[in-house]
């Protein structure tokens, strides 16, 4: 079963970016706990989105936890610009690099939360060698590159065996893809504690009303 806290992380993806300040602020203030940035490089995934200098210009207005989740190829490259941007999560695709645990070590000495993530198709095996130093496992109920997509199902087999292994390991379960008020339960009783949402809560005129809609039936899960 999934652990206590439940951690709403909407994505920026969705956001007015012509007003990314405000936007940022505004749904801090409707109670998100984290902010989801969705970092697409048009190689990895067919889209161009944000890099460091974005989440550097975030930074210094909101205290959200900055989730940085990299869709990109070789994310070697990319994890120190992030990390001294300001991330405080940096999450890697498994199926990006051939040296995922040296890679999620490496993040972790940059002084951020290691992520590892999993594209639909990608069995959890991919990943199972690296539970034991992972903060975080991403699973993306998805396929990346765009927002808007309709949530996959066999997701929820991937969260349930992950809170399986968890055992007295620490890592949080995250869920990136089509999370909304029909399906958040579901996600949360499977054993995920972290939940991305785009247009469910930037597409929304009331944020708060959206997040704690989304907190409420994450709880309601039996």
């Amino acid at each position: 079963m999934a652990n206590k806290q439940i951690i709403m992380a909407p994505s920026l993806l969705s956001a007015d970016f012509a007003n990314l300040k405000s936007e940022v602020r505004d749904v801090e203030k409707a109670g998100a706990e984290w902010l989801h940035l969705d970092v697409m490089d048009g190689h990895f995934v067919p889209n161009l989105t944000i890099g460091p200098l974005v989440v550097d210009a975030i930074r210094p207005h909101t205290k959200m936890v900055l989730d940085c989740h990299l869709m990109v190829s070789k994310p070697e490259d990319w994890v120190e610009g992030f990390a001294k941007a300001g991330a405080h999560v940096i999450t890697v695709h498994c199926e990006a690099t051939h040296h995922l645990e040296r890679l999620l070590k490496r993040i972790q000495e940059l002084g951020c939360k290691a992520g590892v993530s999993l594209n639909p198709a990608t069995p959890l095996a991919s990943v199972e060698e690296v539970l034991d130093i992972v903060d975080l496992v991403l699973v993306m109920s998805v396929n990346p590159g765009f927002g808007g997509q309709k949530f996959i199902d066999s997701a929820i087999g991937k969260i349930e065996r992950l809170a399986e292994l968890r055992g007295s390991r620490k890592y949080l379960i995250e869920v990136d893809g089509g999370i909304g008020p029909s399906n958040i339960a579901r996600v949360r009783k499977a054993g995920a504690e972290v939940f991305v949402a785009g247009s469910a809560v930037f597409g929304q005129k009331d944020r708060a009303a959206a997040i704690e809609g989304l907190r409420k039936a994450a709880e309601g899960a039996k």
